[in-house]
């Protein structure tokens, strides 16, 4: 590995076994390394690599080799445009959730003075992308997890909204003080029996953000129980679901919001995934 080229060609074997981008990724790692643009890597291929820069990247190919998750090695992650950092205290942002962040953006073009709600915030990457795209925003976001909330705040601070949002810790809506006009949550749901077949990297990350009982919609039930008295009328609530679980959970959200107009939302892939009610 005496040089840039050198060293991606060597990781981009390692990880070839591991994951389906094996190159994008030795060069996110190496990109991340050097604190440059993936961009320098191509510019600068006869570039060097310190003893330290050498021993550092070994180390960190290594470590994503054995499962853990990228974004958890370089501490970041893009989400709707914005950098955000995780740690392993907190799920790892998925591009299948700014379907529900573009879908609440679309309905606060119309209610810019809302005051919103992101259940269960992790990151803190819904609340934050909402609050930075529309400034009148009052948010509040709940979590159970402390260090889930740690992550979430410091996200916040790193995108000057952190004013903005009510940092609440416990159950889905417990500690929300008062009714809201929009809620989000990207909820655990992911079955518990579902467990040892997942992917190796996303079993590094919280059981807590992931599993949801027998069928995976434990968590969207208990929410679904709560909201009734949390949203104000003529609101909205969103709530991301898995591809398989449209019909389920379009019928528990249709039994706690009889009045309400209930649709399941496609993500860009055309699965289903957001559960949209509109009272």
């Amino acid at each position: 590995m005496d040089n840039l080229a050198a060293a991606l060609h060597w990781a981009s074997a390692h990880l070839s076994a591991h994951t389906d981008r094996p190159h994008v990724e030795a060069e996110l790692l190496l990109a991340h390394l050097l604190d440059q643009p993936r961009a320098y890597l191509w510019a600068h291929p006869e570039a060097t690599l310190t003893p330290q820069q050498t021993a550092d990247y070994a180390a960190w190919v290594q470590r994503r080799g054995a499962g853990e998750p990228l974004p958890y090695i370089t501490g970041q992650i893009e989400f709707f445009g914005l950098t955000f950092t995780v740690t392993p205290n907190v799920l790892i942002p998925r591009p299948e959730t700014e379907t529900l962040v573009e879908t609440a953006l679309d309905w606060l073009k119309a209610h810019p003075d809302s005051v919103v709600v992101d259940v269960g915030t992790g990151s803190g990457c819904i609340a934050v992308a909402l609050a930075v795209h529309v400034p009148s925003l009052r948010l509040f976001a709940t979590d159970i997890s402390p260090a889930a909330l740690q992550v979430a705040r410091a996200n916040a601070e790193r995108h000057n909204v952190a004013e903005r949002i009510t940092f609440l810790e416990g159950d889905l809506l417990a500690p929300l003080p008062e009714p809201v006009h929009l809620i989000v949550s990207n909820p655990p749901y992911i079955a518990d029996d579902e467990w040892d077949a997942l992917p190796l990297s996303v079993q590094q990350e919280p059981r807590l953000a992931l599993l949801s009982g027998a069928d995976g919609l434990d968590a969207v039930r208990r929410l679904l129980a709560q909201a009734p008295t949390r949203l104000q009328p003529g609101g909205l609530m969103l709530v991301e679901i898995g591809e398989r679980q449209g019909k389920a959970a379009q019928a528990l959200a249709q039994a706690a919001f009889p009045q309400a107009d209930v649709a399941i939302l496609p993500d860009l892939a055309g699965k289903d995934r957001v559960l949209k009610i509109t009272t």
